[in-house]
């Protein structure tokens, strides 16, 4: 049998284009290339598109080649422009390997949806409603799941430091891996920590602190056939959970400890599943993603954020709690990638 050619889309021009590398190298690692055939195509810091041998140290500079995806559903993937006329590689799947703005917002699946090439995990409407806070909140409280209470602040939109009760988080709204995110203990603190997460997006979120530990959900499938990691926690020695923004993750974190499976007791444990599945469906999520919720200490879970294109590094959580249900990371790469060329013949 033929392999399936799968073109996979890393790097980026967002602030998480190292995760992205980091996760891409991880799936490399882990790719059966007895049944596919990877076609490489990283996107510089600056936004050019190489197509190279791979996602290694240094793949800017080696056998790269200039590439793009074709919107030209005819073409039904990659032009490579390597002098000449342009070369091109009809790709069976795209396995887009990218976080944040550009990535994981609807942008690349909206070009992918142009091209007609199956692609894995969300589509247009759930990536940009799961990448923007304030609607992943409304549309999972229209569902019945409890939120923080938030409030909005618009590009050009003022505030009242004195109308909220501190302790609050600011944060992007639509940005990932605790970029621009800071815990606000006093109203003198909050233009500042506005003006800081403004430097990720005009748009800005403030939360209500919710006192509980912080659990996480892995999901896999599509509609009602879905997969759930073991659920992990994160505990905090001090400050916020930022493993991505650090120097050496790989060897550990510098202010936290992630526990799988989460030492909860076992209805907790399908609590925290079962609202993972109903947030994940609720948002029209396919394919894979990763839910984070608060578990408060009288029992309740409050959502905290979805992430559709979750890392896959070596610390990240999404394939530790796939990984520790009983799925390496190589079957959720396999089922992701069969789940978009099954979807896309249905």
């Amino acid at each position: 049998m033929d392999k399936l050619k799968v073109g996979i889309i890393f790097g980026g021009f967002s602030e998480e284009h190292p995760v992205s590398v980091k996760s891409a190298q991880e799936v490399a690692k882990n790719l059966d290339t007895e049944k596919y055939e990877p076609f490489w195509i990283g996107i510089t810091k600056g936004g050019a598109w190489l197509l190279c041998d791979g996602p290694e140290t240094g793949w800017e500079d080696r056998g790269r080649r200039p590439a793009m995806l074709s919107p030209d559903r005819d073409v039904h993937g990659l032009l490579v422009l390597d002098g000449g006329r342009p070369e091109a590689v009809r790709l069976d799947a795209v396995l887009p390997i990218l976080h944040g703005r550009f990535g994981e917002d609807g942008a690349m699946q909206g070009l992918l949806e142009l091209s007609g090439i199956p692609y894995a995990g969300c589509d247009i409407q759930s990536s940009a409603l799961c990448m923007d806070k304030s609607l992943t909140y409304l549309v999972a409280r229209s569902a019945g799941i409890a939120t923080p209470n938030f409030w909005t602040v618009p590009a050009d939109g003022q505030l009242d430091p004195g109308q909220f009760a501190y302790p609050v988080f600011v944060k992007p709204a639509r940005s990932g891996s605790s970029f621009g995110v800071t815990k606000v203990s006093g109203k003198e603190d909050l233009p500042a920590a506005v003006e800081s997460a403004r430097q990720y997006d005009s748009k800005v979120l403030i939360e209500e602190t919710v006192v509980g530990s912080e659990v996480g959900c892995a999901i896999l499938g599509d509609g009602s056939d879905l997969i759930a990691g073991e659920v992990d926690q994160i505990t905090l020695s001090h400050g916020i959970f930022r493993i991505h923004q650090e120097s050496a993750p790989e060897s550990g974190s510098e202010n936290s400890t992630i526990t799988v499976p989460a030492d909860i007791p076992a209805a907790t444990r399908s609590l925290v599943q079962e609202t993972a599945k109903a947030v994940y469906r609720a948002l029209g999520c396919r394919g894979l993603a990763r839910v984070d919720l608060f578990l408060k200490e009288d029992g309740t879970v409050v959502l905290n954020e979805v992430n559709t294109l979750p890392g896959l590094t070596s610390y990240s959580r999404y394939p530790r709690m796939m990984a520790a249900a009983g799925l390496p990371l190589a079957a959720v790469i396999d089922r992701i990638v069969s789940l978009a060329v099954r979807g896309k013949t249905r």
